[in-house]
């Protein structure tokens, strides 16, 4: 079958290029190109029925100028997309359950959004009774800012429709549709007991600004029972790289469009510019702002997007630009130890490790932080693969740590990361984190070479690993001091920042270290010399401490072994320098 409807049409201008774009949205077009192809799929592409959703949404009207409005091109795929398809073995059931929709900023989401959820809520099919629509956001403030658009285009609607007006009832902060028995609400962390809810549209705004998954587990435990549940995510991109969406919806979402995962059920949508250097480019600028395309409002919408992008250069202040204005994910920091997309493209298939040297760096904690094992595998004379494991200080409990922290522990302890404290104290117990190193090196036959640490508390470490292992072959592993100063880590970090640039420093994504990355900023003494830090005291870099106090050894690798006259040949070699 040859499908002419507008979803379509837009998707094949994007793969053509009529109409530019950046990757991700290439790769969605594509993918609804491709299941219109397949045969023998699981879902089918009913567009009469988005073409409903569409007109009505086209009929509510502007909070500006109280006139309809009618959808931009990539609105109407968004539409289409999601109110075009449905499962073959039953298609009152929508297919994608799940959608993460990303733009720049004033572009239009929540016109969008507040129409969809208008329709859900008035004209939703299955269920036929008791639709549950929610607009959730991280405060009640951000969560009101939808449910507002709401509230106002619906009553423009009512306006003009005695029928529609004799069946909706607004009390405070929630609207009921009578004949459905249909409730519409704002949600947010701030509300209450949120619990017991049974969504059949959740749209979660704004969720990068979201430091933990509170809110989408609460909404995913209530649609268990919802065969045709729609959780919508929009939000710009932000400046925490460990946050969930990024984390979790974002990167999964990637993984999707590039076909690395498999999930028909999930549809993302993300406008970015796919390069910073873009943001000199106007002509490419709809990547991210896919409003441009509306010639009515291109030339307002450029202006200001100038403006904006003069002022920032000028001010020489351009992550807020680049983050908002260009919705791509950034560290919080110009002074971010390492950009989040070249440590990213250091990932790999973990190695084997049995029967490698390796250097293990040791950041040890007592109560709060996390007590930080890191180990540094040579590859060859330059190349090393990295990992880490964490130990949990318990105190106060767990889920108080996790949440103070806006760290998922349990998460990370169910998935053999980290090991939480066994003392009853919940303070840090350095026999478990001498026990797992001792396991490693002898369950993988390593041949360390060094066990490198921070002075601190190693007076109590140190001890317990002698009169443990005395007349073993661990006894007799080198334990070398590696001071925490500038002087002594600013050259490590330097080239070990360099290494990763290179392509030199590997690692199979273990989430401690991607959490250290994220939060590591760099300061730097009178003389220039660095040293690693966080930006708020609950941000944890112990992983990425104890990997470049490894590091300090490790760099030296390539002269292992060399007497004094294999050295004076190596530096005068044409395999000496960079």
């Amino acid at each position: 079958m040859t499908h002419r409807d507008p979803a379509t049409l837009y998707a094949k201008k994007v793969v053509s290029g009529k109409i530019t774009a950046g990757k991700k949205v290439i790769r969605a077009c594509e993918r609804h190109l491709r299941d219109l192809k397949k045969e023998n799929f699981d879902y089918v592409y009913l567009p009469e029925r988005a073409n409903i959703a569409v007109n009505f949404i086209e009929l509510l009207p502007d909070i500006s100028t109280g006139k309809p409005v009618k959808l931009a091109e990539f609105q109407t795929f968004i539409v289409y997309s999601l109110y075009g398809w449905y499962r073959k073995e039953n298609t009152e059931l929508r297919r994608f359950n799940k959608a993460l929709i990303s733009m720049a900023r004033k572009n239009g989401k929540s016109a969008l959004i507040s129409g969809i959820a208008i329709f859900e809520f008035l004209g939703g099919k299955f269920p036929k009774y008791n639709r549950q629509v929610y607009c959730t956001a991280q405060s009640r403030e951000q969560a009101s800012i939808v449910f507002n658009m709401v509230v106002q285009r619906l009553d423009g609607l009512l306006a003009q429709s005695e029928a529609i007006r004799n069946s909706v009832r607004k009390v405070r902060n929630e609207i009921n549709h009578n004949p459905s028995y249909s409730v519409l609400k704002p949600l947010s962390k701030d509300t209450g007991n949120i619990n017991g809810l049974a969504p059949t549209l959740s749209i979660l705004d704004e969720y990068g600004a979201a430091k933990d998954n509170a809110m989408m587990e609460v909404l995913d435990s209530g649609t268990m029972l919802q065969p045709n549940v729609l959780t919508l995510i929009i939000s710009t991109a932000y400046f925490d790289l460990n946050s969930p969406m990024y984390q979790q919806e974002y990167k999964y979402v990637d993984q999707i469009l590039k076909e690395e995962a498999e999930d028909d059920n999930y549809f993302g949508l993300v406008y970015e510019q796919d390069d910073e250097e873009e943001i000199y480019d106007e002509s490419i600028w709809i990547k991210s702002n896919p409003l441009l395309e509306v010639e009515s409002l291109k030339e307002t919408l450029l202006r200001n997007l100038r403006k904006r992008v003069n002022e920032a250069v000028a001010k020489n202040d351009l992550l807020g630009l680049i983050v908002k204005n260009f919705n791509m994910w950034k560290q919080g920091s110009e002074s971010s130890y390492l950009p989040a997309k070249e440590w990213e493209a250091c990932a790999v298939e973990p190695i084997n490790k049995y029967g490698r040297e390796v250097y293990i760096g040791l950041d040890l904690s007592r109560i709060n932080d996390l007590t930080a094992v890191s180990f540094i595998y040579p590859l060859d004379i330059k190349k090393f693969y990295v990992d880490n494991h964490s130990f949990v200080s318990t105190t106060g409990g767990l889920e108080a740590k996790s949440n103070r922290d806006k760290i998922d522990y349990q998460l990370l302890i169910d998935k053999g990361y980290a090991t939480p404290s066994r003392l009853k104290s919940g303070f840090i117990d350095y026999t478990q984190v001498i026990e797992h190193i001792a396991n490693e090196i002898n369950s993988n036959n390593l041949e360390v070479i060094a066990i490198c640490y921070d002075p601190h508390m190693m007076d109590k470490f140190i001890p317990e690993w002698e009169r443990r292992y005395d007349n073993t072959n661990l006894i007799d592993i080198p334990f070398i001091e590696v001071p925490q100063s500038y002087l002594n880590l600013s050259q490590p970090i330097k080239e070990f920042q360099l290494n990763v640039y290179e392509r030199n420093i590997l690692h199979s994504n273990n989430p401690n270290l991607n959490i250290a990355v994220n939060n590591a900023v760099i300061r730097y003494d009178n003389n220039r010399n660095m040293i690693l830090d966080k930006q708020k005291a609950r941000e944890k870099i112990d992983p990425i401490v104890a990997l470049i106090t490894a590091y300090a050894e490790a760099k030296g690798y390539e002269y292992k072994g060399m007497d004094i006259k294999q050295l004076e040949e190596y530096i005068l070699s044409d395999d000496f320098g960079f």
